[in-house]
């Protein structure tokens, strides 16, 4: 059960609906303490609110980058119910690059550094102070405005307190219930929420397009990554997107597959149709 919240800064009353969500509730659906309940921003994007828990990351059975598994823990954050709409995009960034056009299609052919420019634009729309430096394009965690999920939160929220393949089970037919991929897309992207969400809510996770994460991409990184809050490797030159798109296989569109790109931050690189994103916000104590 999801309680709707019409406030966009108020951790008290999260709380508050945790505690009534958790307490004397039988048969929830896997990890479903960890909802909090749905949040409407200023600019009217919905946001699911996220207590955080613990999880298992990665897959052993997948490619090579998605191992090994390893326990994360994921400290509280918010994170939109839907990709980013070319409605939303173009109202804030005055342009929309998207190849397929429709208002409520997610925006496309948008670069790592865009998204995180829209992330800032929104953070300054809604008064909060912005996460990415406008030059380097590093992240301000301490920040309390929007930013691109790190992979851990985009798995974690993906994952909704399973360990299969997807959050629905581990059968790859089943997956054109929840998402646009190549076996059902059509060629092209589809307007948001057209399809089933996952456990916690989340629409197009699965397909529709591939997220852009805040992390840099190393193949290796499960290796060393930290037990609390991973954010990517310090170095490196291209980015993480996660969920497959409406051209991937069901393969591609696994919680644990792995995809990169440069962010084309230092050259006007073409995005391709089939990179979007959606933002995320953390949960500081009051």
């Amino acid at each position: 059960m999801i309680h709707r919240i019409r406030t966009h800064n108020s951790i008290g009353i999260l709380l508050i609906v945790y505690l009534s969500l958790s307490c004397g509730q039988t048969g929830q659906t896997p990890g479903s303490e960890d909802v909090l309940g749905e949040i409407t921003t200023k600019n009217g994007a919905v946001m699911i609110a996220l207590a955080g828990g613990t999880f298992r990351m990665g897959n052993n059975s997948g490619a090579p980058d998605e191992s090994p598994v390893h326990e994360v823990t994921i400290a509280p954050f918010w994170m939109d119910k839907h990709e980013v709409t070319q409605e939303r995009y173009e109202t804030l960034m005055m342009s929309n690059p998207s190849h397929f056009k429709g208002p409520q299609n997610p925006i496309e052919q948008v670069r790592w550094s865009e998204a995180a420019d829209y992330c800032n634009a929104r953070s300054v729309e809604e008064g909060l102070k912005p996460c990415y430096d406008e030059v380097t394009y590093e992240c301000n965690f301490d920040s309390n405005g929007y930013r691109l999920p790190t992979e851990a939160e985009w798995e974690f929220a993906c994952r909704a307190g399973t360990t299969t393949q997807y959050d629905f089970g581990s059968d790859p037919r089943i997956l054109g219930r929840y998402g646009h991929s190549s076996e059902n897309s059509g060629d092209k992207t589809h307007p948001v929420g057209s399809l089933n969400p996952n456990r916690w809510g989340f629409y197009d996770l699965y397909g529709n397009v591939s997220e852009w994460c805040n992390d840099r991409y190393a193949p290796d990184y499960y290796v060393s990554s930290p037990g609390e809050n991973p954010r990517g490797p310090t170095e490196g030159n291209t980015r993480v997107l996660r969920g497959g798109s409406w051209a991937s296989s069901a393969e591609n569109c696994r919680a644990s597959s792995r995809l990169f790109d440069d962010p084309g931050i230092a050259d006007a690189c073409f995005a391709k149709d089939t990179y979007g994103f959606r933002c995320v916000r953390s949960v500081f104590p009051q």
